[in-house]
């Protein structure tokens, strides 16, 4: 437990708790440093979160009552700013919130500490526009740019409240330092890397990531048929119909998967491709973890979580012939697995844990 909260009354935030992807798991290791904290959110699915927050007292936005679910959310984004400030954490003297867009702007006493773990500045706001335009009706597209616009103004007064920035990642801290125009430092998310083990690798790559434009799937399997190579897909989203489609012939498609059938399409892939740029990426963690190694863009989290040429290899974004080489040429099964198991350790839980306490007590040390 953290010595703040043995003295002080410690409040949780999180933008959105729907789903347990990277986000939420991170999240819920940070409220395991927190036992007794209570939780403030904007919506909560108990159904798809499990027990995991159990013993935590849950408070969620007025937005809750309406019943949506992680496949609507969206559609309440403009309405979630005024809903974050409206979190009752007043009374508390320590937030320590967890914020990909929203959890940050909550409204705590003056007088109060709020440490920020930072997955990203709101993507849609800042440096994904377009991506936002082009999921939404074209009539609909004004009103989304004046909603963007607004948000854009309320992130940065938000940004003013808060008393520490941690950034999940280098890229994350370049982010925040233009956009919120606020100093951070990196703390990497944990991994939870003893759900992982090595095992025998079969003659297919892996993929594991929502199904969304800007992950860049199709670019990689456009790039394992030039390869002649095998995919296995795990992930649901907008762009399942289309790839399955296209790509029948080229990757069998998973849906999603529960934590256990995961870690053994790990232990038995090739290699796992990452080909978007990603803030941290821990499926490549999850990757090295099983003693596999890891295909992935040179840009992003994933320039420090793989080693080049040692725990996997690095190739341009966008770079659809430099993806077909590696996969076609690269012999996969010389990776040591003991080396990319030794560097997935590196972003273990407990270090995790270790170094935020140690930051928000830093912090809350210092005072406002």
């Amino acid at each position: 437990m953290a010595v703040s909260e043995q003295a002080r009354s410690v409040a949780l935030a999180h933008d959105y708790l729907l789903v347990m992807r990277g986000a939420e798991r991170t999240f819920a290791a940070m409220a395991d440093c927190y036992p007794q904290a209570p939780i403030y959110t904007l919506l909560y699915d108990e159904r798809t979160t499990g027990e995991r927050f159990a013993g935590h007292p849950i408070t969620t936005s007025r937005l809750q009552r309406l019943g949506i679910r992680q496949e609507g959310f969206r559609r309440l984004l403009p309405l979630f700013p005024a809903a974050a400030e409206r979190l009752p954490v007043g009374e508390h003297d320590v937030v320590v919130s967890s914020s990909s867009a929203f959890a940050h702007g909550v409204r705590h006493r003056a007088d109060a500490v709020h440490v920020c773990y930072c997955h990203s500045p709101f993507r849609y706001a800042w440096f994904e526009q377009e991506r936002a335009l082009r999921e939404t009706p074209r009539p609909l597209h004004w009103a989304l740019r004046g909603a963007l616009a607004r948000s854009r103004r309320w992130d940065r007064r938000a940004a003013t409240r808060v008393t520490r920035y941690i950034a999940n990642s280098e890229l994350s801290k370049e982010r925040i330092a233009r956009y919120l125009e606020r100093d951070s430092v990196v703390i990497h998310p944990p991994v939870e890397i003893e759900r992982f083990s090595v095992g025998t690798p079969q003659d297919r790559f892996l993929i594991v990531c929502e199904l969304v434009r800007h992950k860049r799937v199709d670019v990689a399997l456009r790039a394992a048929r030039r390869a002649g190579r095998k995919v296995r897909v795990v992930g649901v989203g907008p762009e399942l119909e289309r790839l399955r489609a296209e790509f029948s012939d080229t990757a069998e498609f998973l849906g999603r998967v529960d934590d256990g059938p995961l870690a053994e399409l790990h232990r038995e892939a090739l290699a796992t491709i990452v080909p978007n740029v990603e803030e941290f990426g821990i499926v490549a963690v999850e990757a090295q973890a099983s003693g596999r190694p890891v295909l992935a863009v040179d840009a992003g989290g994933t320039r420090e979580t793989v080693v080049d040429g040692e725990t996997g290899v690095l190739v341009p974004p966008d770079d659809e012939d430099a993806l077909a080489e590696a996969m076609r040429e690269t012999d996969w099964t010389a990776f040591s697995p003991a080396r990319a198991r030794a560097q997935a350790e590196r972003f273990s839980t407990a270090v995790f844990q270790r170094r935020l306490v140690a930051e928000v007590d830093r912090v809350v040390a210092a005072g406002r």
